[in-house]
């Protein structure tokens, strides 16, 4: 489903034009929809891998543009050879963990992270060398708008957008409490569909799992 496809569906199941539901408005409720979305299901799509240098004897490195949270961070070198052959996960604490584990900036191979702030990570002990360390996060995807018409939610999960952006058109309009109540509904039951599907199917090898089979 494209964007403009999208706007004109929820026209459509409103029975309000563009006079009233403008492009902004409408905009809104899709931004608000695909936030929606975001928090209820972790989709691959949001996944990304991103490299950095932790520069010798600087705790501090800045996160990635976007970054809403860091699934893990890994050592690549942990020897310090600038190559990918020695790969060593860090350990999440929180950042008074990590002032009293390291309150004098000692050095070493770092061994934990934590989120300083919104702009950086901060790790302990303090690099004694160089080190490329490995980012693997999670990001929101760019939304639907005028000038990106198609993204992966409207493209695989097109019924599951219409019905949370007909949540917001409905409330918007305060219109009858049954339509809302109905589109509500009808969300959680697709989006418990695409949550296995992403979350489960997707994550899963058959040869180690097998097949997913539906319970008696």
């Amino acid at each position: 489903m494209t964007y403009s496809e999208l706007i004109q569906k929820i026209r459509d199941y409103t029975e309000v034009d563009a006079n009233v539901l403008t492009s902004t408005i409408v905009d809104g409720f899709i931004e608000n929809a695909e936030f929606r979305i975001f928090r209820d299901i972790d989709s691959d799509n949001n996944r990304r891998y991103d490299t950095a240098n932790l520069i010798t004897s600087d705790r501090f490195i800045g996160r990635p543009a976007g970054l809403l949270v860091v699934r893990s961070a890994q050592i690549v070198d942990s020897d310090g050879s600038s190559q990918p052959d020695n790969r060593e996960f860090l350990e999440y604490r929180d950042t008074s963990f990590m002032s009293e584990f390291n309150p004098t900036e000692v050095t070493g191979v770092p061994k934990y992270y934590s989120l300083w702030d919104e702009q950086k990570i901060v790790v302990a002990p303090t690099p004694d060398a160089t080190y490329t360390i490995q980012l693997n996060y999670i990001l929101k995807d760019p939304g639907l708008s005028s000038t990106n018409t198609t993204t992966y939610i409207s493209q695989n999960f097109p019924n599951g957008l219409l019905y949370a952006c007909l949540v917001e058109a409905y409330g918007f309009l305060k219109g009858p409490q049954d339509l809302l109540q109905l589109y509500e509904q009808k969300y959680k039951q697709v989006v418990e569909g695409f949550s296995i599907e992403q979350m489960g199917r997707r994550r899963r090898d058959e040869y180690q799992s097998g097949v997913p089979r539906i319970g008696k």
